[in-house]
């Protein structure tokens, strides 16, 4: 009797794990089921610019569309607007080498088919914007009317925006047209491009290679001429990772100079590292186009907390020699052999042409890097971060970092004191992850205004306009970007200044990069700085961009900067 007695709670308890497992499965089957049917709907939309394709080409056989993809955006656009190129040309062309990049990189996520309709609109007569015409390429996470803004998360499919993004609206109003979005990481905080619904998108330049991230898909499409003109975000360089991967130029502006409504970020409600939208395309002055489009009154009336200041054409269009600050390191991530002489040959180029390059020491970055980056993305100790992932069918490579934010704070400060004297990095990633109260948070933020001031007063006291930094490259292996995410020193800095960058790209990684690369050790000599020296490897020939700097709100400026360097490695380029 007592043994039969006993065996009742037993058998309940069996009962109620086996319920508990059925109920797992039975979650995760709907779950895989939706990832599925994502899946289908990416490759029905691929299916559909075929086919869209297919039917353009029989009605216009002799449009030459190898003729239309070499265009420059400007050059396009000119002969749009006069008419001398009908936008059906351009967008068809541009649908069918968007569908052959897609189809070796896996960079698009979704068609949008209602582009085609947007199109049969753009009638002659009517008020043409600077972009009419222009098909264009939007991240996954920038909101578009009646498509998902899916971030690698199961949870977000089949959850359609109700209304276009701020940006998406302007590019309408300016005549462009949106047609294809593209691939990120999952939860975007990550400079590889891979998640699970959609897979891995590879560099078009060399698909062993990632395209960077997060706006890698972006970065991919762009890369092989599958768009001429992209939109992306940028958290801590996931505009310039993709540009500096692929070769092709971006724009990060000033946090607030393009609106962030209808944009959906990886860490809702965090203000201590500042994101931004911005460009991505082939060349500079591509770029300026856009953000002379952009920066217009309708910019400024949909959305009141962009402050209203249009393109400044005098500091872009100036001629006047720059004084330039400039630095090769900055002592916390060791640059790769190409890193260092694409600074080195681009300052002697600027030096040449009659510019001033002035010395600039980076001091404390790996402060700045734990301390204001990685401690202010996570200040509620990753909670907010966390609940992305709740529900999720896998956490991608972020598994050791979620175990760390989950943990309590002792247990976080236990192992940062035990792992100090043999891995330093580590121990300061696993502090910057502790939960802070709200006097330590508005203590960070006071740190950060005034470490901002100091970099402008150092800034100012030399009296520089602007400043040449390295740009991590050349692109990295599949797969390590995850495995090295103290490598956005150089990018992370100026989400943390809240300053203007753009990327250029100015040489190719060299049979003599890859062996002084041999002799690579890093600053610390821990596993990161291995990792990173194999993450570099057998990469010659790929494209290894520069930083180019400005003060916040001058990205004009930038834009300037950036079109000098472009000009001078294109004239040299072309003597040699």
């Amino acid at each position: 009797m007592r043994a039969a007695a006993l065996s009742v709670p037993a058998v309940l308890c069996g009962s109620a794990g086996l319920l508990l497992l059925l109920l797992r499965w039975w979650r995760c089957r709907g779950l895989w089921r939706k990832v599925n049917e994502a899946r289908e709907r990416q490759e029905r939309g691929l299916e559909q610019m075929d086919k869209a394709v297919r039917a353009f080409r029989q009605q216009h056989p002799s449009v030459n569309m190898v003729s239309i993809l070499s265009l420059s955006l400007p050059e396009l656009s000119k002969k749009i607007q006069d008419g001398s190129l009908p936008p059906e040309h351009v967008f068809y062309a541009y649908v069918g080498k968007a569908l052959q990049i897609a189809r070796e990189t896996n960079c698009i996520t979704e068609y949008m088919q209602e582009s085609e309709a947007q199109l049969q609109h753009t009638m002659p007569g009517e008020k043409k914007g600077l972009l009419y015409g222009v098909p264009v390429s939007i991240k996954d996470s920038i909101n578009c009317q009646g498509h998902d803004s899916v971030l690698g998360f199961v949870k977000n499919i089949d959850k359609p925006m109700a209304e276009d993004s701020v940006l998406v609206q302007v590019l309408k109003r300016q005549g462009a047209i949106p047609f294809v979005k593209t691939n990120v990481p999952q939860s975007l905080i990550s400079f590889d491009c891979n998640n699970l619904i959609f897979g891995q998108t590879c560099n078009p330049l060399l698909y062993t290679r990632t395209p960077g991230g997060s706006s890698g898909g972006e970065g991919a499409l762009i890369g092989g001429g599958g768009s001429i003109l992209g939109f992306g975000t940028d958290l801590g360089g996931s505009l310039r990772f993709p540009a500096a991967f692929c070769g092709i130029c971006a724009l990060k502006p000033t946090g607030n100079r393009l609106s962030k409504k209808g944009v959906v970020s990886g860490i809702f409600g965090q203000k201590s590292v500042t994101a931004a939208v911005g460009p991505m395309a082939k060349d500079v002055e591509s770029l300026a186009l856009c953000m002379r489009a952009l920066l217009c009154e309708d910019m400024f009336n949909l959305d009141s907390t962009v402050p209203p200041l249009p393109f400044n054409e005098e500091v872009y269009s100036s001629t006047r020699p720059l004084r330039i600050g400039y630095y090769e390191t900055d002592f916390f991530t060791m640059p790769s052999p190409a890193m260092r002489r694409a600074v080195r040959e681009t300052k002697q180029l600027l030096e040449e042409a009659g510019h001033t390059l002035v010395p600039f020491e980076l001091t404390n970055v790996d402060y700045s890097v734990y301390n204001f980056c990685f401690r202010g993305m996570f200040a509620d100790g990753g909670v907010t971060f966390l609940k992305n992932f709740e529900g999720e069918l896998e956490k991608g490579n972020l598994g050791i970092l979620l175990w760390f934010m989950k943990s309590p704070n002792w247990i976080k400060t236990l192992l940062s004191w035990i792992t100090k004297p043999f891995v330093p990095r580590l121990s300061d990633i696993i502090r910057s992850t502790r939960t802070n109260t709200v006097e330590e948070l508005w203590s960070l933020h006071h740190e950060i205004e005034e470490s901002c001031h100091q970099f402008i007063a150092q800034w100012k006291k030399l009296n520089l306009d602007v400043m040449l930094c390295p740009m991590l490259g050349p692109a990295l292996l599949i797969g390590y970007p995850a495995k090295l995410s103290v490598a956005v020193s150089y990018t992370m800095l100026y989400n943390s200044l809240d300053f203007p960058v753009g990327v250029v790209p100015v040489t190719l990684a060299t049979d003599e990069d890859e062996k002084e690369l041999k002799s690579y050790q890093g600053y610390f000599q821990d596993w990161w700085d291995r990792t990173l020296a194999t993450a570099f490897s057998s990469a010659e020939g790929m494209p290894v961009a520069v930083q180019c700097v400005a003060l916040p709100w001058q990205e004009e400026l930038c834009l300037r900067f950036m079109k000098e360097v472009e000009t001078l490695v294109m004239k040299k380029n072309r003597i040699v």
